[in-house]
């Protein structure tokens, strides 16, 4: 089930909305009940909405009510500044930061009168004052709190908008939630959520907490270890397949320490009780290592069409995108097995339809500036013109001829050939490449190259 928790005014944005639905569809995340977009929220699948929690404000103020009325939650109507101030001196006396309400035992006349002064108020659940909370984690076992340790907590803010541990325990109830898993910062929750559950008469859920994702340093994940929206992610160039495949290894791992899984797979071998108690370590360079595993056994035809949003933001191909899709995939073959994420694609392949070549100033200090380059070079574009077909076998057979002729080694041809064609030292093999390019493109490059040789543009 998908619910919108936005019940925190501050944090719950239009946009924030957006990236939990964008990230779920991008991720191959289906819900079986739960709204059905960001913008509009009437729009839902399932018998238990509204799932915006902000469109449910009945359902709490209800169950506020009867706690209040059964003596199980009060009133209170001390100022933020005043709890603040108790909560400083308890620290001070070195005692549990827990903030004492003087209005937690007020008879209903005083209550009422505070109400007719139209004095500001929040709704506080009335923590019993002795005995203990239970429950069941089906990763940690049994739990259990020393209730005294408990602050009455507020259930209903001041604004009316209830707060987080007590708009989830109403909505699970009326939802019919089975199970909550989530991370273990929320273990401290789960005490004062069972207990309103148990006031009200209700069946708490099962629980199920999560270890919680660090960074290699052992510090919780932040934006310096990597951490950032799922989106960003989709933007970096990760496969949604291979993301979601690294997320689920974060904390849970089979007997045989499978590592990749088709979501079919991940659906009939996943279990919460193998995910483990200690933090999971976030390591960037594994879910590279993984994308480019989804990538190598990717089809190109199929890697092209994942990386065709990228090449055309790269802006390359001058809108010519479809009409030279078949140069494209014969590009990317050749690049495949370097391909790690799927912005790496223009990257590698964009030499080959850029109309002039942009030298790699390293390249032409070591390979271009070398003495007889432009002899080498004038030979191969007389051999390469000369050629009766242009392949990858002829144009090796070319290039090792010429070589012999000069009595050079062969990568005295092959390396000019190279940097005059593409501007780099790097990159897939050369005759493959050249048969990619072509003849005409070649020998337009190698002589454009010899050119500005000659001329001393280089």
């Amino acid at each position: 089930m998908l619910r919108i928790e936005d019940t925190d005014e501050v944090r719950s944005t239009q946009s924030s909305v957006e990236a939990i639905f964008n990230g779920l569809k991008w991720l191959g995340l289906d819900w079986d009940e739960g709204p059905l977009s960001a913008s509009d929220p009437a729009a839902a699948k399932g018998a238990h909405g509204p799932y915006f929690q902000m469109q449910r404000l009945t359902h709490y103020k209800r169950a506020a009510d009867e706690l209040v009325a059964a003596g199980k939650a009060f009133l209170c109507f001390a100022t933020p500044e005043e709890v603040e101030k108790q909560k400083e001196r308890n620290q001070l006396l070195k005692r549990p930061p827990k903030f004492v309400s003087p209005y937690r035992d007020q008879t209903p006349a005083q209550r009422e009168a505070l109400l007719k002064e139209g004095k500001p108020f929040t709704v506080r659940f009335k923590t019993p004052q002795e005995g203990w909370v239970h429950f069941e984690d089906i990763i940690r076992g049994p739990m259990k709190w020393e209730n005294n340790l408990i602050e009455d907590f507020v259930m209903v803010k001041t604004s009316g908008v209830p707060t987080y541990n007590f708009a989830c325990v109403v909505d699970d109830h009326l939802m019919d939630i089975t199970h909550v898993i989530r991370g273990d910062d929320h273990l401290s929750n789960t005490p004062r959520q069972v207990l309103c559950d148990e006031a009200l008469g209700w069946k708490p859920p099962v629980f199920a907490h999560l270890s919680m994702i660090l960074g290699s340093d052992g510090q919780r994940l932040s934006k310096r270890h990597g951490a950032t929206a799922v989106e960003e992610y989709r933007d970096a160039g990760y496969l949604p397949e291979a993301t979601r495949n690294y997320l689920a290894l974060l904390g849970w791992s089979t007997e045989d320490s499978q590592d990749l899984f088709t979501q079919d797979e991940l659906v009939q071998k996943f279990t919460v009780e193998r995910c483990g108690k200690s933090p999971a370590i976030f390591d960037p360079n594994k879910l590279i290592w993984m994308n480019g595993e989804y990538i190598r056994k990717m089809p190109v035809r199929e890697l092209v069409e994942r990386a065709m949003p990228f090449i055309q933001k790269a802006g390359f191909m001058n809108g010519q995108e479809e009409s030279r899709r078949g140069e494209i995939e014969a590009a990317v073959a050749l690049e495949h097995e370097k391909v790690k994420l799927l912005t790496d694609v223009p990257r590698l392949i964009d030499f080959f339809f850029k109309s002039n070549v942009e030298y790699d100033p390293v390249s032409v200090e070591k390979v271009l500036k070398k003495p007889d380059v432009s002899e080498v070079l004038k030979g191969a574009i007389e051999t390469y013109a000369s050629l009766q077909d242009f392949t990858a076998l002829s144009t090796e057979e070319g290039a090792k001829a010429l070589a012999l002729r000069r009595g050079i080694k062969n990568a005295a041809v092959f390396h000019p050939v190279r940097v005059s064609v593409s501007g780099r030292t790097q990159g897939p093999s050369l005759f493959h490449m050249l048969e990619v390019l072509g003849r005409d493109r070649s020998l337009e490059r190698m002589k454009s190259t010899l050119d500005k040789l000659n001329a001393g543009a280089l």
